[in-house]
């Protein structure tokens, strides 16, 4: 006997038929899956046409009030390649890159075939675990390292719950290993000294100068555009940051600073005055190069024939000097450290520190420079108790 279609749609949505072997199937039609963009049919099963138009009046009432759950059939690695493929949203070209290693190098490898609807908080923390410890004679990853992985992982899996392919985020409730601060050592009164001497006539002493007394990043310092410098107001707009590609044979480019929070800062009078003294120099090459020139990105800091500096020459070229000054250990973003311990110590309100560095809130602020503002807590103690004793011997 042929199998019994009812094609009229019952009560609720979707149509219900006799099968072959006795049992009753309704269907139902969900919205396109945003994933594949495919248009996704699903069956109920029972053993009466009133137990499925029943479990399908309850499917349409879910759906309609936005909480009907369907697991999806992607496994782990699938979500992962149509996350970033589609749903990263417009992030700097270095963040893609950084998300696709996180992705194909260690969380695909493990967590890949795993079903997306089956991953579980506890599959995530043996992941992360395993990584800490290392494994095949390798070395663990670091704290930071880890938390970076799950940074990218848990994004997109909260994508996957708002697409309703899982209930809930797996990796919301993971522990991960605890990450400490490195210890900040910014350059002292001495060494800030022997530092200007030693870079005295260097070619690239101007953009050491700068970053040094504005605590720009090395990116923001090198990706400063002569429009962004405004001497008339004595001000410097940073709203971009020259980034190399993170790939072999990768291009300079200017993007977006950290947070996407452009900053005016109000640098001292004499750092105006050097930028003002540099805008002389790179005049003067660019007669000298003529046709050669081709700073077309309108950078502050080039080279002789107007082409950006790289990187890593202006890195190497900061730690011979230091080297030299026997403070191998410092790195560039110590240049940084130092404008803000001394803006901090000469008295500048953390708040100004604060959208100077272009950190979100000044919070952060005292927390990585923490020592700082409690050492300034202790100078203001004394300088109140010299106040009480002067008021007492009135």
């Amino acid at each position: 006997m042929p199998a019994r279609k009812n094609s009229r749609a019952t009560q609720g949505g979707g149509t219900i038929r006799k099968r072959k072997d006795g049992t009753w199937e309704a269907r139902y039609t969900l919205p396109r899956d945003p994933g594949t963009g495919k248009q996704v049919q699903k069956s109920i099963y029972g053993k009466t046409q009133k137990e499925v138009a029943q479990k399908l009046r309850q499917v349409a009432k879910d759906i309609y009030d936005g909480v009907h759950f369907e697991p999806s059939r992607l496994n782990v690695g699938q979500w992962l390649d149509i996350w970033l493929a589609e749903y990263i949203g417009n992030v700097k070209p270095f963040t893609v890159a950084s998300y696709n290693t996180q992705v194909n190098v260690h969380i695909k490898p493990e967590l890949g075939a795993t079903k997306l609807s089956a991953l579980t908080t506890h599959n995530i923390q043996v992941f992360y675990n395993t990584l800490q410890r290392g494994k095949d004679e390798k070395a663990g990853l670091s704290p930071k390292t880890i938390k970076n992985i799950h940074g990218v992982l848990h994004k997109a899996l909260a994508q996957a719950v708002k697409f309703n392919y899982i209930k809930f985020n797996p990796s919301d409730a993971c522990t991960l290993p605890r990450w400490e601060r490195k210890e900040i050592k910014p350059l002292e009164g001495a060494e800030v000294s022997a530092f200007l001497k030693a870079i005295d006539g260097h070619k690239y002493e101007t953009v050491y100068t700068v970053t040094l007394f504005t605590g720009m990043r090395q990116g923001e310092a090198l990706g400063l555009t002569w429009p962004c410098v405004d001497f008339e107001r004595g001000t410097i707009l940073i709203n971009r940051q020259l980034q190399k590609e993170k790939k072999k044979g990768g291009h300079y480019q200017l993007v977006t600073i950290k947070n996407d929070k452009a900053r005016c800062i109000t640098p001292p009078p004499s750092i105006m005055k050097a930028l003002r003294k540099h805008q002389r120099t790179q005049m003067e090459w660019q007669l000298k190069a003529g046709e050669v020139w081709g700073n077309d990105m309108n950078l502050v800091f080039t080279n002789e024939v107007g082409g950006h500096l790289a990187h890593f020459t202006v890195y190497k070229q900061f730690k011979d000097i230091v080297s030299a000054l026997k403070l191998s250990e410092a790195r560039f973003h110590d240049l940084r450290h130092s404008y803000a311990v001394a803006a901090l110590e000469s008295g500048i309100d953390v708040k100004t520190v604060q959208e100077n560095l272009g950190h979100h809130a000044a919070a952060f602020t005292l927390d990585v420079y923490g020592h700082v503002s409690e050492r300034m807590k202790q100078e203001s103690a004394a300088r109140m108790e010299a106040y009480i004793s002067g008021v007492k011997n009135l």
